[in-house]
């Protein structure tokens, strides 16, 4: 997310605030959201399709993660795991398999935000 911000003129301190990891750290791990709900149901098996259509209200993620991939192609920003989460979403792609790839993929060297 910083890098993406970076190339779009952000500064990266507003990334490290409640705004940013807060809310991210929340969405991920808290019950009573919405897109941590999907992700669970995702890790059980479940289709997108079937979890979507059983909910009431608006997991927001799910078309942030397609157009943060989107905007991250355009912007040229390398965000593996935005690119995995895409492919657990919309390619079926076993979130084992998603995990597996992203850990075994090859680190690269950054530049520390400033």
């Amino acid at each position: 997310m910083i890098r993406l911000g970076m190339a779009m003129g952000a500064d990266p301190r507003t990334f490290y605030g409640l705004s940013g990891v807060g809310d991210l750290i929340l969405t991920c791990t808290g019950p009573l959201s919405r897109n941590h709900s999907v992700g669970v149901r995702l890790g059980k098996g479940e289709r997108l399709e079937g979890i979507l259509a059983s909910m009431q209200a608006v997991a927001e993620g799910v078309r942030t993660a397609k157009a943060a991939l989107g905007l991250a192609q355009r912007c040229g920003v390398d965000m593996p795991i935005v690119q995995e989460v895409n492919a657990v979403l919309f390619a079926d792609k076993p979130c084992r398999q998603a995990v597996g790839d992203l850990m075994e993929r090859e680190a690269k060297e950054e530049k520390a935000p400033s």
